[in-house]
Formats: C-alpha cells, sequence, structure tokens
C-alpha cells in the first residue's frame, strides 16, 4: 500500500473512531478526555499499516513492559521517571487501541478479548512490583533516614497496592460477566462530575504519578496517597457491587 493510501486509511478510520465512540459518562476524566482521543490516533495507524487488534495488544505490552525494567533497573531521576511515565502511558493509550482495531475492522474475538485481558491483568501489579523494587534497590534515595522511617518499612505500600489491584480487576470482570449472565442492569455510573472524583482511579493517574520519581521522598508522598485513595474507593465499589449483585439474585 503506497503511503498516499495509506493516509486515505487513516483519515478514513480516524473519522469513523470519532463517530463511534462508547459513552463516557461516569469513566475517569484522563481516560474519558486524553487516553481515547490519543487511541483513535494509535488505533487508526494501526489499521492503516496492516496491524490487527492482537498485534496493537502486544506492542502494548512491550511498551509497558519497557517502562516497567526501566523502573526496575535505572538509578531513579527525573530523566528516567519522566520516561517511565511517558512509555507507561504510551502503553495504555495503544491498550485502548486494541479495542477500537477489533470494533472498526470487525476483528472482534474472544481470543483478543482474553488477550487484551491477560495484559491487563498482568501490567498493573507488575507496575508495582516494579515500585518495590525500587523501594529496596534504592532505598536512601525514597527514604532518606533524617525525616522518613526505614525503607523496609516503606515495602508494604506497593505490596498492598499490587493485591488492591488484583483484587479490584477481579471484582470488575466478574462482575460484568455476571450481569451479562443474568441479563441485569449495572449501577448507573455518573456523569462528568464523577469523571473527575474518580480521576485517582484512572490508570492514566498511575502512569504519570511516575513523573515524581526522580523526586524520592515526594514521589513515596504521592504514591502513598493514591493508594489510600484508591483502597477507600475500592471499598466502596465493591460493597456497591456486593449489593447490587444480591438485589438482582432476589429477583
Amino acid at each position: 500500500m503506497s503511503s498516499s493510501s495509506r493516509g486515505s486509511v487513516f483519515r478514513q478510520t480516524l473519522q469513523q473512531l470519532n463517530g463511534a465512540q462508547k459513552s463516557g459518562a461516569g469513566v475517569p476524566a484522563y481516560t474519558r478526555w486524553v487516553n481515547r482521543r490519543v487511541a483513535r490516533v494509535f488505533a487508526a495507524s494501526a489499521v492503516a499499516l496492516g496491524i490487527g487488534p492482537n498485534g496493537v495488544t502486544a506492542l502494548s505490552a512491550a511498551v509497558s513492559a519497557c517502562g516497567i525494567v526501566l523502573l526496575m533497573l535505572a538509578t531513579p531521576s527525573i530523566p528516567v521517571g519522566l520516561l517511565a511515565a511517558l512509555l507507561l502511558a504510551l502503553g495504555y493509550a495503544l491498550d485502548s487501541a486494541d479495542g477500537q482495531v477489533a470494533r472498526v475492522t470487525g476483528a472482534s474475538s474472544p481470543a483478543g478479548e482474553w488477550l487484551d485481558h491477560v495484559v491487563d491483568s498482568i501490567r498493573t501489579p507488575c507496575i508495582h512490583v516494579a515500585v518495590l523494587v525500587g523501594f529496596i534497590r534504592f532505598p536512601q534515595h525514597f527514604s532518606p533516614e533524617a525525616w522518613m522511617p526505614a525503607s523496609w518499612a516503606l515495602w508494604w505500600i506497593p505490596l498492598a497496592f499490587s493485591v488492591l489491584t488484583a483484587g479490584h480487576f477481579m471484582s470488575q470482570i466478574l462482575a460484568e460477566q455476571l450481569r451479562r449472565t443474568r441479563k441485569t442492569a449495572a449501577p448507573s455510573t455518573g456523569g462528568t462530575l464523577r469523571s473527575f472524583v474518580n480521576l485517582h482511579m484512572d490508570a492514566g493517574t498511575l502512569c504519570w504519578v511516575f513523573v515524581f520519581w526522580g523526586f524520592g521522598p515526594l514521589f513515596v508522598l504521592v504514591y502513598g496517597m493514591l493508594f489510600a485513595a484508591n483502597a477507600a474507593t475500592v471499598l466502596v465499589s465493591m460493597r456497591r457491587k456486593f449489593v447490587s449483585l444480591s438485589r438482582s439474585a432476589e429477583r
């Protein structure tokens, strides 16, 4: 395919994607207004280049893996944090693009959906594992003894965050499947205000929090606050799902 033909396919696909987006009601702000728009460009580019949804998923996993490995191996610094944040954000955008490629090309399949979920279920816990490795390898960077607790006392934050993430992902996926099986509606997700209220739950927020990686204690503070906010919201979300599913079972 010539470059002009690819350009034409790109423009047509992007126009089609812009006119066929999922509802953004209640979706966290970064995902709703930034990530989905970037993902459309990536999806249109993939279609123009002949890359299928599984190929985009693989590319998403590879880019995210580069960011994770960088956090684990490189000495923490401001440039390292910025690059890691960018790689993780690009991986997240590509993660959204694979579904758009599948929809616009009619290539959706159970295997592709399964692969996408498997990559998602591995990616985020691995990000927290990378934080843990950073805390262990570079204790003086993240925990100056003069005013912070011993470095090992910080390890519980990424450990707990990883467990929380895995549990929340399972809660979301299983609740969706149970509602689909029982043909019951999900609780209302809210509107624009809720998109901003839920910004701390946004995967994009987790990606960009690494801009603080090079600042050591400041990263620990921001990351810890993000964990606390996520934990509170996940507990509320799980309770809401349990009540909703209980009511649907009684009908």
